[in-house]
């Protein structure tokens, strides 16, 4: 097993407190929200995956020429969880043979456009120097995104609930380590308009 992080991008939700997709929303320097979020996460990790809906199809062609492995979740209506284990299970298949899929997963949210990129990447070491388990914490609030190594794997292609993978974080607490950063952005996560900085 190669040392490979792999990122996983949760775009495929239904935006329904928002009044629109969301996703599609200029939040800064007029970018809609996936891309900014894209574009953070496929910086530091390349090999990044999107799960997105049917509905941001549209977008495929722009996320892939950014770096990004586009999967459609045609069971998106499922929740969180199902789009995280489709990513999981899409991250097991690459083009390169000298890769032997993920050595773990940096989960990252589609509405959270402002996490900063150092925040990624410090998570991101984390994974590669051996942590199971990891999440940020700001103002002792545990943020996003979340990484789990491979021996969460069963487990996280398992989800298919709304709830995404806080079942695994509950069930293996002793596990988990949370590391205090400063970016207030790993809390933000936009559910209505005025939710926009």
């Amino acid at each position: 097993m190669s040392n490979r992080p792999v990122g996983i991008l949760l775009a495929a939700g239904k935006s329904a407190r928002f009044g629109c997709n969301k996703l599609l929303y200029p939040v800064i320097n007029n970018t809609p929200m996936l891309l900014v979020s894209a574009a953070k996460l496929v910086s530091v990790l390349p090999d990044s995956i999107v799960v997105i809906n049917r509905e941001l199809s549209a977008l495929t062609t722009q996320l892939e020429q950014m770096g990004l492995r586009v999967v459609i979740n045609e069971q998106a209506e499922q929740g969180m969880g199902s789009s995280i284990a489709c990513g999981v299970r899409a991250s097991e298949f690459t083009n390169d043979k000298s890769c032997q899929g993920a050595s773990s997963w940096l989960i990252m949210l589609a509405d959270m456009p402002y996490i900063k990129t150092e925040t990624i990447m410090l998570l991101v070491d984390k994974l590669k120097d051996g942590a199971r388990m990891i999440a940020p914490t700001f103002g002792q609030q545990r943020g996003h995104p979340v990484g789990f190594s491979q021996c969460y794997k069963k487990e996280l292609l398992a989800l298919n609930e709304d709830m995404g993978a806080r079942q695994v974080l509950k069930n293996n607490q002793s596990e988990l380590e949370l590391v205090s950063i400063n970016d207030e952005g790993i809390l933000i996560d936009i559910d209505y308009s005025g939710d926009v900085l």
